[in-house]
């Protein structure tokens, strides 16, 4: 079931995204070349905590950590390891999820580690306008296969990269996954109608190469996440966004220049 959310809900929601927004900005300043990923996690974590927040990816379907942190070919749902440290010219993206006061928050950033190739960089750059492109469609009236169709046409067809199937973006609010689900692919005009109310994430994950992804099995932590199937490198880049009657508003904004025409 889809649920339409009030302006005060939404209002509630942003404060939630402004803790998690405010995370993944520090991130920025902190990823370097030597900084591991164990420290990813307890700063995210700190910092949620502090704020009076709750990280909400902690302890859900059992998970045990804050954060899912994903480098290079890695996809999604790479975990903090300690003792991993990052390399000059690695990408890394960092998945969270923050509860505040019960209202859900749900965002990701690429960070490129120290100077990265240029084709690494160029991925970085055509993920991130993937992502507003689809935002730009998350209109009252549009559908979600617009979104996905967007996203989909500027990665595939205008830059030859592989946009991700098997993950994508969902409906959020009252919990961490809701209806509908929002593919970053699609055909417009096709799937549910957005409708004022609605909060979702919209997630493209894109790999230089396939769109195909695989299973990879991490035996010291117990850990299965996913890869590029051709290992390539990976990137991406998520926000929470309400749709309300004067467009597409993004409620955990990292960059309020930016982002100024789509802020509540």
């Amino acid at each position: 079931m889809i649920t339409l959310k009030s302006d005060r809900e939404i209002k509630k929601m942003a404060e939630s995204g402004a803790i998690l927004a405010g995370a993944l900005r520090e991130l920025q300043d902190i990823i370097v070349p030597g900084y591991d990923t164990w420290d990813i996690e307890t700063f995210t974590r700190d910092y949620i905590e502090s704020h009076g927040a709750i990280p909400a990816d902690l302890g859900f379907d059992g998970y045990k950590f804050a954060t899912n942190i994903s480098i290079n070919d890695e996809v999604a749902h790479g975990i903090p390891r300690k003792g991993l440290k990052l390399r000059e010219g690695d990408i890394v993206k960092v998945d969270t999820t923050v509860n505040f006061n019960g209202y859900m928050s749900d965002a990701c950033s690429s960070y490129a580690v120290g100077k990265v190739a240029p084709e690494i960089q160029n991925l970085m750059d055509v993920t991130k306008k993937s992502l507003y492109l689809g935002i730009d469609q998350a209109v009252i009236g549009n559908r979600i296969g617009d979104i996905g169709a967007a996203i989909q046409k500027y990665v595939e067809d205008e830059h030859g990269y592989g946009d991700v199937r098997e993950l994508i973006g969902h409906g959020i609010q009252p919990t961490m996954h809701e209806a509908p689900n929002v593919p970053g692919y699609g055909i417009a005009g096709k799937g549910p109608r957005l409708r004022e109310g609605m909060t979702i994430t919209i997630e493209p994950m894109i790999n230089i190469g396939t769109w195909e992804i695989a299973d990879r099995y991490d035996a010291e932590d117990d850990w299965t996440y996913y890869v590029s199937a051709d290992g390539t490198p990976s990137s991406q880049y998520e926000h929470t966004i309400a749709i309300t009657k004067d467009g597409p508003k993004i409620l955990t904004s990292q960059d309020p220049v930016l982002d100024a025409k789509y802020l509540l």
